[in-house]
């Protein structure tokens, strides 16, 4: 099992050390990778719960963001080479690049720049986004009701720019003649990882239409993490793709983790579930259920509040030192 970190880059306060430092120990710690989160705004309505849906369209959580309006977070995609320039081994990625808020050609070369500037070391996320109020924010209004479909287009023209010296797109949401579009990513093979939280049946098309190299969910329950492999896999089968969900694919969700003195509630409560946030034992126990299920890598997602960055810090040490060698022993 891998593990990832998931940068707090999207908080009402934190600072580019807070930032950096959590990146440096990461990487000490050899992490396989870092992602940080897309958020362009935070609608004023969220801070009285005055979203047109909840959070992630997710019908637990109420229809607010966990950042104020007035909230001081970075942007995801200007840190990732910033991040790779004080680093040399871990892996960056942004998780999950609305495709929507970003046109797709100039997503694509801006990530092959990337690529270039991490000496190779970039992985893609890509979804649809889910807030009404944020595409408005991003002029894609239009978009919002097909923005499954320009997921489909973008991920099509990225693969055609980074692996043509001249590429031509004719679609929905781009139209443009044979062009070339400079320097290709490092990576012969940009890894794309695939967000997709409803349907099975549009993972794994994606999955085998376009070789991604990974799925990410949110607060998946060992449960689920299994469902969803199981899922995916039997779509791909009757699809008549030969793919192996065992064979190079990341299983993967990102999870709220903090080590806890007291034991925590741990009934399964749909996202709502404390899977990673507990002592050090019931972590270590929820880990072994989740590497048994399938999943392998965590994107481990220090809560939104209450948990400063040095608090973060010492568990993902006791994580590293402490828990990891228990659950890879199992």
């Amino acid at each position: 099992m891998k593990l990832a970190l998931y940068l707090p880059n999207f908080r009402t306060k934190v600072t580019l050390k807070e930032l950096e430092d959590l990146t440096m120990l990461a990487e000490e710690l050899e992490f396989d990778s870092v992602w940080t989160l897309d958020r362009i705004v935070v609608p004023e309505s969220s801070d009285h719960e005055g979203l047109q849906h909840p959070f992630g369209m997710m019908e637990q959580f109420p229809k607010s963001m966990p950042v104020l309006s007035r909230g001081e977070w970075f942007q995801g995609y200007p840190l990732l080479s910033w991040l790779a320039a004080k680093t040399t081994k871990l892996r960056f990625g942004m998780s999950i690049t609305d495709t929507p808020y970003r046109a797709p050609a100039v997503l694509a070369t801006e990530l092959a720049t990337i690529d270039q500037l991490s000496g190779g070391r970039l992985n893609v996320g890509v979804g649809a986004g889910w807030m009404p109020e944020e595409f408005a924010a991003a002029s894609a209004t239009a978009i919002f009701p097909r923005r499954h479909a320009h997921v489909r287009e973008t991920i099509e023209i990225m693969q055609g720019i980074w692996n043509n010296d001249i590429f031509e797109y004719h679609g929905e949401f781009a139209d443009f003649e044979p062009c070339g579009f400079g320097i290709k990513p490092l990576q012969s093979q940009m890894p794309i990882y695939f967000s997709g939280l409803k349907d099975a049946k549009r993972s794994a098309s994606r999955i085998a239409q376009y070789g991604l190299s990974g799925w990410i969910g949110i607060q998946d329950t060992p449960e689920e993490i299994a469902r969803w492999k199981a899922e995916i896999q039997r779509e791909l089968t009757e699809m008549g793709s030969d793919r192996s969900l065992d064979d190079g694919f990341d299983m993967c969700s990102m999870i709220w983790f903090v080590i806890t003195d007291e034991p925590t509630d741990q009934t399964r409560n749909r996202k709502l579930t404390n899977l990673l946030a507990g002592t050090a034992d019931q972590i270590t126990d929820n880990l072994k259920e989740f590497k048994q299920a399938g999943m392998t890598m965590p994107l481990l997602w220090p809560p939104f509040n209450d948990v400063p960055v040095a608090k973060t810090m010492d568990d993902l040490k006791r994580l590293a030192e402490e828990i990891m060698p228990k659950v890879e022993a199992s």
